[in-house]
This record gives structure tokens, sequence and C-alpha cells, in this order.
């Protein structure tokens, strides 16, 4: 797992205009959403040294592709442990509670 600042965690700040702050499990059904939305996620790219993303692998999403994804019915499960704080300031925690895998 990853973040924007590439720390393994889903830290932010001000260079973080995506508000990468949601850790995820990434799913079939989000890669394909995502792509389809115009952010591939599945497709290597080796100039920024990004291997692509392949379901089960755990990733720091933007707060509003998540959101995005979870009003179309195919959010990928939370990890609650590696999910920034301030993702409580713009999404109740019982609905990450609800999106979240267990035994996190």
């Amino acid at each position: 797992m990853t973040g924007f600042f590439r720390n393994g965690k889903c830290d932010t700040g001000p260079s973080d205009f995506g508000v990468h702050i949601v850790c995820a499990e990434m799913t079939e059904e989000f890669l394909s959403f995502t792509q389809q939305r115009g952010n591939d996620l599945s497709t290597p790219s080796p100039v920024y040294g990004f291997p692509g993303l392949k379901p089960g692998d755990q990733w720091c999403l933007c707060l509003s592709r998540w959101k995005e994804a979870l009003d179309a019915g195919v959010a990928p499960p939370v990890i609650l442990s590696a999910t920034h704080e301030a993702a409580l300031d713009y999404i109740p925690l019982e609905v990450f509670k609800e999106h979240a895998i267990l035994n996190d």
C-alpha cells in the first residue's frame, strides 16, 4: 500500500490536491469504474514508478473518487486503520464501517 507521498500511509498535505486519504482494497469493479472515469489505475506507468494496480492491492484513493464509486454502488472496501482521519470530515464513520474490511 502506498499513498500520495509514497510513504506507505494515506497522509495528506497542501500539495495533495486530490485528497488521497481513503485506503481501499482494489476490486475489479472499482478498477473498471475508475478507468471509465478517466483514471486508469490498472496500467503500469514506469515513468512514475507506478506498477499498476490489480484486485487485492491496497491504495490510497481520492476521497471524491471513493464517494463517487460509493454513489455508483462500486466502492471498494476500506481499510479503516490506514485511512486518514480527515476523511471523517466528509463521510461519516458509519458509512466507512459499512464498507470496511472485517478484522481491520
